[in-house]
């Protein structure tokens, strides 16, 4: 445990702080689980300064800062700030001084590529033995480093850390804060080198990662890798162990078998005959196993239980995605770096899943080689060719100039397209293309490939769905003033914000600083992120698939199970990620999700001795909180939430949000509003209560426009089966839009309406799939191309949802993706 006042010694900053606790360390302010002990290092960054940041955590409760320059402390009363030279140097002293006051043993990895797999391999291999910390997915930054060591506390028997860098200098700010006792170098590629005169001074640098290792494990298969280990290596170290393959070496690599889904490696440890089998055919994988073995023998472990360990390693996700495409296809989405190495693996991994189909590549220009471009783009030819890849598209400038330089070959049977930039090629994409093909997508972030991945055909036509900006603010505002001023609101902007579009909706929740959002599924969440929303995302329904995605994008899960509870528990303590924020649902009469009363001791038991989850908030949904006939009833589900809350209370040992009322409570029970409300239809100036809806402006309209106008005999039928019957010399318009576009079938027959210059003209006949028929013989003027409101202020959507005998929410949530949505401020 630190406190603000050690933390200032140990920088040596002469800010006078106070003694709270410090626990967690904060970089993004998107990142606030535990705002009243964690403190926030205000990093400036290559665009932004993490100083601009302040305002927003301490409106978050952050109350302890490390900055380089004071800010104005009239703005923040209560607040400590640390002032420093340098934000990122005292981070990562910081750390150091903590990763010093431990002597456990430390395994530190460097390397070119294969650095988290060696690192969780090894977490998979020795986790039986040792209570392990380690850096989270790829923390090997100079900040994430300090991030990953901050972890280590009196519980763990054994760390291991990745470190990566870019530039000369950065292993020596990194060194001290690792500190290993045990290094692993894993080899030595491409990435990165344009750092760097040469490989070997990049080698140099990786070694010095090594200063005061006790122990050395590494590729001797490459000279440059030796010499640096050679230049590092003091009189304190008691062994390195190199390993080779054939020639001479502590531990030699005799020979790699497969049967191209497993291989069998035999070798010798100390001229002793020793072998493995890993469930992994391809030659990185196999060299990552290499490395994850010879520190399991210089650990002194026996060669029959490293062998059985080994044969039960489970692959680790790099990022490396597999999803189904259009027309057959299958993609392989690998944006998460790009140079010749990993390049290699990911032709590899495609081999492995290709099945028959056409091999398709997509590439960007590759930023960080030292290689003159015809050297590098030569090479990646030679790659593509001997992994049968048919066709070839490049985007970017200095790929495509370089593929078109004197003496660069083109292996025979290669089709190349060239793009200037992912713009381009976005404009020019045909689906039709792209047929029974194994399409692997692989270029530098700074293309956005993830925009090909997630191509779609957007259908644009004249149905539009408009969103009033301003009444969203304006509903907000009016809830806002109902409640107390310390009562946080939660807006869900599930299902695509009811329609609305989440992205959009939400930047405009954010600017006007609703505390919370909510959405239905992670994928909803993913889109936030996207979009820039920091705003923490409870995700209501998760799932085990979603897990890796919630991680990534910083989302948090609604627990309402004990076997969802286990399933993310073990995910969270896989991914070394402590204290995740969780929210748990509590069963009190809707009987859809939630733990049930009878299961809440239970509950708190485990979440009590659990490290890895951190419970937000506990909640429960209200089944008729808008019908007065069954406020008895919803007054049952309180009481019964309260008991279970109380419990929890009583247990847990630190305090979390609670909230029950939904948009209807707000309004009609504020006695249950606690210490958060969840804000859903009403944003869009719904009131489901129907108390307070003159006060609520509408926020959507959906609207189209006549297509046709035709002119009829009575005895004519309209639509599909002839159902609409003519009893009248009638005039007909055609609207664009159908139940495709989410204009319900059941407002077929005369059931809807539709509002057209002034006036209500009811449907005849069927709605089809793209069109509707309305009569509008009674209406005067009318002409082709006269705009048609569907739903809107002059025609509120829950007369809609009456006419189809339904609800607004299933209404506006039906309006299909291929509505294009508008935004706008009166």
């Amino acid at each position: 445990m630190y406190t603000a006042a050690h933390i200032a010694s140990i920088l040596g900053s002469p800010s006078v702080v106070g003694d709270r606790d410090v626990v967690h360390i904060l970089l993004d302010s998107r990142k606030v689980f535990s705002p009243e002990d964690s403190v926030f290092f205000a990093v400036k960054g290559a665009r932004r300064d993490g100083a601009s940041f302040i305002p927003e955590l301490y409106a978050k409760q952050v109350r302890c800062f490390v900055v380089s320059a004071e800010p104005d402390r009239s703005l923040y009363p209560g607040a400590d700030f640390i002032v420093v030279a340098d934000v990122l140097a005292a981070l990562q002293q910081l750390a150091a001084t903590h990763r010093a006051r431990f002597s456990i043993p430390v395994i530190g990895i460097t390397g070119s590529n294969g650095k988290t797999i060696v690192k969780e391999w090894l977490y998979q291999l020795l986790e039986a033995d040792y209570n392990i910390v380690r850096s989270p997915r790829s923390y090997n930054s100079q900040t994430g480093v300090p991030l990953s060591v901050w972890e280590m506390d009196s519980t763990h028997t054994l760390a291991i850390f990745e470190a990566g860098i870019s530039l000369p200098g950065e292993m020596e700010q990194l060194e001290p804060i690792i500190r290993p006792t045990t290094g692993v170098f894993t080899n030595l590629g491409e990435a990165h080198s344009e750092g760097f005169p040469g490989a070997a001074e990049k080698a140099a640098e990786k070694a010095m990662l090594f200063r005061h290792t006790l122990t050395i494990i590494y590729n001797a298969n490459n000279p440059l890798i030796e010499d640096a280990i050679a230049a590092v290596a003091t009189p304190a170290s008691e062994e390195l162990v190199g390993w080779k393959d054939i020639l001479p070496a502590i531990l030699r690599v005799v020979s790699r078998t497969t049967d191209g889904t497993h291989s069998i490696i035999h070798a010798e440890w100390k001229a002793v005959p020793v072998s493995v089998e890993i469930p992994f055919a391809d030659q990185a994988s196999q060299e990552n196993a290499i490395s994850c073995w010879a520190v399991m023998l210089q650990m002194g472990y026996a060669p029959d239980l490293i062998a059985t360990r080994m044969k039960q390693l489970q692959p680790v996700n790099m990022r490396l995605e597999v999803k189904q495409g259009i027309n057959n296809c299958v993609i392989i989405n690998d944006s998460y770096s790009a140079d010749p190495d990993s390049l290699r693996i990911a032709l590899g991994f495609m081999q492995q899943q290709a099945q028959g189909r056409t091999r398709t590549v997509i590439l960007s220009d590759f930023l960080q080689s030292a290689s003159t471009d015809r050297g590098l783009y030569s090479d990646i030819l030679e790659s593509l060719s001997g992994q049968q890849v048919s066709d070839l598209i490049c985007i970017g400038p200095r790929i495509s100039i370089a593929l078109q330089q004197p003496g660069v070959k083109i292996p025979e049977g290669l089709r190349i397209s060239s793009f200037e930039s992912t713009e381009q090629f976005i404009r020019g994409f045909r689906a039709s293309v792209f047929r029974d093909q194994i399409i692997l997508v692989k270029g530098a972030r700074i293309f956005h490939f993830e925009e090909i991945v997630r191509l779609l055909e957007f259908k644009r036509h004249q149905t539009l769905l408009e969103i009033n900006l301003r009444a969203i603010v304006h509903n907000v505002k009016f809830y806002q003033g109902r409640l107390k001023p310390t009562t946080r609101i939660m807006a869900m902007v599930k299902a695509f914000a009811y329609g609305a579009g989440g992205a959009e909706i939400a930047g405009v929740l954010q600017f006007h600083k609703v505390d919370y959002l909510g959405v239905a599924y992670a994928d909803e969440g993913v889109d936030l992120r996207k979009a820039g929303i920091s705003l923490p995302v409870m995700v209501i329904n998760p799932e085990p698939a979603s897990f890796e995605a919630i991680i990534d994008y910083n989302l948090e899960p609604v627990l309402y199970s004990m076997e969802l509870l286990d399933l993310f528990e073990q995910f969270v303590r896989q991914e070394a990620l402590p204290a995740w924020p969780v929210h748990i649902e509590i069963e009190t009469g809707m009987n859809r999700l939630g733990f049930a009363p009878s299961q809440v001791e239970l509950l708190t038991d485990k979440l009590k001795s659990s490290s890895w989850l951190k419970v937000q908030s506990v909640f429960s949904h209200l089944a008729a909180s808008e019908d007065g006939a069954e406020d008895v009833y919803t007054r049952q589900q309180f009481a019964t939430y309260q008991d279970a809350v109380k419990k929890i209370s009583a247990h847990l040992g630190y305090p979390f949000i609670r909230h029950i009322s939904n948009s209807a409570a707000i309004m009609r029970l504020p006695e249950l509003e606690l210490d958060m409300v969840r804000l859903g239809i009403g944003l869009y100036g719904v009131d489901s209560s129907g108390k307070n809806q003159p006060l609520l402006q509408p926020a959507a309209t959906l609207r189209s426009t006549v297509a046709q106008l035709k002119y009829l005999k009575a005895g004519d039928t309209v639509g599909y089966n002839r159902r609409g019957k003519i009893d009248r010399d009638t005039t007909i318009a055609t609207v664009r839009i159908g139940y495709a576009d989410g204009y319900s079938r059941r407002l077929g027959y005369g059931a809807g309406k539709m509002f057209i210059n002034g006036y209500l003209a009811p449907v005849i006949g069927t709605v089809s799939m793209d069109m509707t028929m309305v009569d509008v013989t009674d209406i005067p003027h009318i002409r082709e191309g006269d705009d048609v409101i569907i739903f809107g202020k002059e025609l509120p959507v829950q007369q809609v949802a009456a006419w189809a005998g339904t609800i607004p929410y299933e209404i506006m949530t039906g309006i299909s993706q291929r509505v294009q949505r508008v935004y706008y401020e009166e």
